[in-house]
């Protein structure tokens, strides 16, 4: 049955977390969906969830649902801000959309610690450093 049902692969659609702005004291962190399609992304809807190891004991975060709605041909939208107290779980991002009539979905899924300084580029259409899982 599964195998029956057309591969729909999603390309040219990135996850990011983004380094909003810094301070002394902490740093603001934001995720965002990119659309770099040249078509927008209809009834987009995004599950997050963090899950791990903390201190030795399995930790789950609550799981979000964020309804998007239409994301523009090479735009982008803010889905949620993250602490950095996540970053040592793996944060998951479950993404589905339709683009012209055809279901689309895709886990984007950032390890424990991969957030980091050394793994920063910058982000294309939104202009700030993160890291970003196309």
């Amino acid at each position: 049955m599964k195998k029956d049902l057309p591969e729909n692969k999603v390309t040219d659609v990135a996850m990011a977390v983004a380094l909003e702005n810094e301070s002394a004291e902490s740093r603001v962190w934001n995720v965002y969906l990119l659309n770099l399609k040249d078509q927008p992304l209809e009834t987009v809807l995004i599950n997050s969830k963090g899950y791990g190891k903390h201190n030795g004991k399995d930790v789950k975060t609550s799981v979000l649902r964020h309804i998007v709605g239409e994301v523009g041909a090479n735009m982008f939208a803010k889905i949620e801000a993250i602490d950095e107290q996540v970053f040592g779980l793996t944060n998951e991002y479950w993404l589905s959309f339709y683009q012209n009539g055809v279901i689309y979905d895709k886990k984007f899924i950032f390890l424990p610690e991969s957030i980091i300084d050394d793994n920063f580029v910058k982000l294309p259409l939104i202009g700030k450093v993160g890291v970003m899982i196309k």
